[in-house]
């Protein structure tokens, strides 16, 4: 991974607002902004002198801006490809290009004297990026990012974001995609349900959005997309961009053993190598806790997302955490301890054979 950004919408908040924003999350450590003008109305001087204000302060703490445009705006500021100063001025790094040109514009703006970022919609798929490169671009100024879908069921597809985010990381350049908090108070349209990349993404928290996004392993830059999330949000969707391992949110039974909660709680769990496909096994705790004891309780048939622990009727196996990945009759070995939420399931999916992982109560 790379960085991690916050969006900003001059036209929806007041320069206050934001300042205090940005400086909460400069000091998190959040390295990047993303705004747009996509949704702008008004006087162009006016609005425009509104965005280089906050991203002249932006760049004060050292953070990075990318602004989200199309042609049509090109043509409405008067400013043509070959002459991005427009951009330059304004104080951006990076210029998104929501809907492109034909590929020959955006690969010659990547030969910008100021070395400003082109950065293209990653989520529109085919050939586009090859098209541009194909036209000699600069790839040391060629980046791409998803677009983020406020519209419930229009967020992409997984094995779609992953396919096209793919064909980027093949021409070696560095890729970005949006989460979303429940704590935002502004975007940038009147209709949100959360402004996600994947569809997949919307029912979860931020942080838990983010560990999906990390193992994808095709994207690098991750940007919450609504504006003004509380510090409480913003700093749980750090530390999750931060964590080297995946992270799973699970709710405990309620007669859960003290010793099985540090079994699940307390210990950094390993998915071992020689896997079924059947379930997740963490081995290491039947090692360390043989002598305690593991009383049978709990020994419904087991479901997907079912954290388990072998009872005392389990011999060596006694102790073992499994996560199940598929269904299977419980023979009274099985302790059912918790459950993986239901959202984080995507997640545990993707969790890979020999990676570490750790479980969180949400």
């Amino acid at each position: 991974m790379s960085d991690l950004g916050v969006s900003i919408y001059p036209s929806k908040s007041s320069f206050d607002d934001m300042k205090n924003y940005l400086d909460i999350a400069h000091r998190l450590g959040y390295k990047k902004i993303f705004t747009s003008l996509l949704e702008v109305t008004g006087h162009v001087d006016q609005v425009i002198t509104q965005f280089k204000q906050i991203i002249d302060y932006g760049n004060q703490l050292g953070m990075s801006t990318c602004i989200d445009i199309n042609p049509n705006l090109f043509n409405q500021l008067k400013i043509n490809y070959s002459d991005l100063s427009f951009f330059k001025n304004l104080g951006v790094t990076t210029i998104r290009l929501d809907e492109g040109f034909t590929g020959y514009e955006e690969a010659q703006m990547t030969f910008n004297p100021w070395h400003l970022k082109i950065e293209t919609n990653i989520s529109r798929g085919q050939h586009y990026i090859d098209m541009i490169c194909d036209f000699g671009a600069n790839t040391e100024n060629l980046t791409g990012s998803h677009n983020f879908y406020p519209q419930i069921r229009t967020g992409l597809q997984e094995n779609y974001f992953k396919a096209t985010a793919q064909k980027y990381k093949a021409h070696h350049l560095k890729t970005s995609a949006f989460i979303d908090g429940s704590s935002g108070r502004v975007g940038p349209w009147p209709v949100a349900d959360k402004m996600v990349s994947m569809e997949i993404q919307r029912k979860m928290s931020a942080a838990s959005q983010v560990q999906l996004i990390k193992q994808t392993q095709v994207i690098d830059n991750i940007y919450t997309s609504s504006s003004l999330l509380d510090a409480d949000e913003l700093s749980d969707i750090w530390q999750s961009f931060n964590s080297p391992y995946p992270i799973l949110e699970i709710v405990l039974e309620t007669d859960i053993s003290a010793v099985e909660e540090k079994i699940v709680l307390d210990e950094l769990q390993l998915f071992r190598g020689d896997y079924s496909g059947y379930m997740i096994r963490s081995s290491q705790s039947r090692i360390k806790y043989a002598s305690d004891q593991m009383p049978v309780k709990n020994i419904k048939d087991i479901l997907p997302g079912d954290i388990i622990i072998g009872n005392d009727s389990f011999g060596q196996y006694k102790g073992e955490l499994q996560v199940a990945l598929k269904p299977w009759p419980n023979d009274g070995h099985y302790n059912i301890v918790g459950h993986v939420v239901t959202s984080n399931l995507p997640i545990l999916n993707t969790i890979r054979p020999w990676q570490s992982f750790k479980l969180i109560t949400k």
